[in-house]
């Protein structure tokens, strides 16, 4: 496993079209890292929730929300160490197994 795993959540305060009846963006990053934190060790994962409609410090993050919205992707939008995992509304077995691939210690039962 790496020094350090970050899970970011690209959202919005507002819900994103194509997901009417969802969680808002918030919600979704909470959820996730409350069931990620039931699963895994996290004692090296860093959590991070990025405001689209923010002014973003980080010309990075700046041009990586212009992406997103030049291509439509769909919000909240997840990323694992800087890759992509899921989009709009995620779905835990993806995100559980893109956790594994990381080879982060699961909590004994």
């Amino acid at each position: 496993m790496q020094n350090e795993t970050v899970l970011k959540v690209y959202g919005r305060n507002q819900i994103c079209a194509s997901c009417v009846g969802a969680p808002s963006s918030w919600d979704t990053f909470e959820w996730l890292q409350a069931a990620i934190d039931r699963k895994y060790d996290t004692s090296k994962m860093n959590y991070e929730y990025i405001d689209m409609d923010k002014p973003q410090e980080n010309e990075q993050e700046a041009r990586f929300i212009e992406q997103m919205e030049e291509e439509d992707w769909l919000y909240p939008l997840v990323t694992l160490n800087g890759s992509i995992i899921a989009e709009g509304i995620p779905h835990i077995k993806k995100i559980y197994k893109a956790v594994d691939a990381l080879e982060i210690d699961k909590k004994s039962s």
